[in-house]
């Protein structure tokens, strides 16, 4: 058998991938290393990248869900935002280094610190909460095109939710298509759907801007007792913000093994996120604010409110920008992740394609219970707003301490050096089960629960996330100090 070697390629490595590698369980060619020539995701890519995931539906209602669900004002709930995403920039940036210098997506960065079996644990974690979002921001897709057909069609119009659920598979097929064809057409999207992303704001500020008053609405009290804590409302919507992209601050790497530099990955996504999500959570406090003028109810659904205008050209052109602005979000965010995630478990036998299907499936699963209640099959309180706007926390503290563990293992333990051909061999320097790795996750877990279940120690789950990741990463930290000081 030839034996595998790798290559150092300015900042970059590369993988020679012999017999040895080749033939292990543990590889395939779509979660192998990118080759030098496949990295070149420039900075404007990666900055498309963040303006396309950020501008979605669920961003628009972050106002909404902060004034409402966490009893901050509007002033302050745009300051959570806003903060919340420079933080996150935080474990973005660093997670997506590994990515880019050896190439590889999470899944095989988890490995040197879960062990080449045990990374699919939090593998499976992440592409559950991936599924979950698909499936919902599939259903605003759907919403969005049976909107534009009800637009040109009564007849179509007249299907009422039935049209829905119909859109539902429409969307989810365009989804799947888009994603199978590769990081390339992903690149494509991202970069097409920014700019006319950005305009579609623009024109609703536009529309809504008169009939809103910007003063009135930052003078609004907040929704919380007056003798309560700002601070204690604050920082749990703080958390709840960070949440909102704590999947990604995991598999960053998906993205940035493409990238043509750290210093790309960097700048783009410094560039990408922060301001776009500020400036679009914004778009959607003043439009909700303003909704009862512009169409004499309170709305707080960007789709919802455009089908209301009463005017065939606006609502498809309107709805036509939302349809790219959903699918640029759902491809990257939440369709990339958990095919990779699916990859890792037998590379073998599922193959890019196969990963994208399940997840597709698994949406569909998760949405289930919406789907057929659009069709009256059945009757249920629960909304997609309320589901993803209770999990935000939940998630969070889950998904916290892994953030943590994968800092700690790339800089501190590992120094920024990986064995690259062992990641992906059966017989590994790598083990199968990183039990440092485990016990540093569980625990953060465990006290989660225990919070949760008995309402003792509240703020560690309030906090999830900055609870999760700081006990995370000190525990992986305290476990590797014998091979951080050797």
């Amino acid at each position: 058998m030839t034996a595998s070697s790798i290559e150092t390629v300015g900042e970059f490595v590369e993988l020679k991938a012999g017999d040895d590698v080749i033939s292990s369980s543990r590889y395939n060619e779509d979660i192998a290393p990118t080759r030098v020539d496949q990295r070149t995701w420039k900075t404007r890519h990666i900055a498309s990248l963040w303006v396309g995931m950020a501008i979605c539906v669920p961003t628009y209602t972050l106002g909404g869900v902060l004034t409402a669900y966490f009893g901050l004002s509007v002033g302050e709930a745009l300051w959570a935002i806003f903060l919340a995403n420079v933080i996150v920039l935080i474990p973005l940036v660093l997670n997506a280094y590994p990515g880019t210098k050896y190439g590889i997506p999470f899944p095989v960065v988890l490995r040197s610190s879960f062990g080449i079996i045990g990374s699919n644990v939090p593998c499976l974690i992440r592409a559950l909460i991936a599924c979950g979002w698909f499936g919902i921001q599939t259903m605003f897709g759907g919403l969005a095109i049976h909107l534009l057909f009800s637009a040109v069609s009564d007849g179509w119009a007249s299907l009422g939710g039935t049209g829905e659920v119909i859109g539902f598979f429409i969307f989810w097929v365009i989804n799947l298509w888009v994603v199978i064809r590769g990081a390339e057409s992903i690149k494509m999207l991202e970069t097409l759907a920014a700019p006319m992303l950005l305009l579609v704001g623009i024109g609703l500020i536009v529309w809504a801007y008169p009939q809103a008053s910007i003063t009135e609405l930052l003078a609004k009290p907040p929704n919380r007792p007056e003798d309560a804590s700002f601070f204690g409302y604050f920082f749990g919507g703080l958390t709840a913000m960070v949440g909102f992209w704590a999947t990604l601050s995991l598999n960053i790497p998906d993205f940035s093994r493409f990238a043509d530099s750290q210093k790309s990955q960097i700048k783009g996504q410094i560039i990408g996120l922060p301001v776009t999500m500020f400036l679009f959570a914004a778009l959607g406090v003043i439009l909700t604010a303003a909704s009862p003028q512009l169409v004499g109810e309170t709305v707080s659904d960007p789709i919802s409110l455009i089908g209301k205008i009463d005017s065939p050209f606006w609502v498809i052109l309107s709805m036509l920008m939302i349809i790219i602005a959903t699918l640029s979000t759902n491809t990257a965010a939440n369709i990339v992740s958990p095919t990779n995630d699916f990859q890792n478990i037998a590379p073998k036998m599922v193959s890019n394609t196969r990963g994208v299907i399940i997840t597709g499936l698994v949406g569909v699963v998760l949405m289930g219970w919406e789907l057929l209640k659009k069709l009256e099959w059945i009757v249920s309180d629960v909304s997609v707003e309320s589901l993803y706007s209770n999990w935000l926390i939940g998630y969070s503290s889950l998904l916290g301490p892994i953030a943590g563990i994968m800092i700690v293992d790339y800089f501190m333990v590992k120094r920024q050096t990986l064995d690259l051909p062992a990641l992906y061999m059966d017989n590994s320097t790598y083990p199968a089960w990183n039990v440092s790795g485990f016990v540093a996750f569980l625990i953060p877990v465990a006290l989660t629960i225990v919070a949760v279940t008995t309402g003792a120690l509240s703020w560690f789950y309030s906090y999830g996330w900055f609870t999760g990741s700081l006990l995370g990463g000190l525990i992986y930290y305290v476990m590797n100090i014998k091979t951080i000081n050797g």
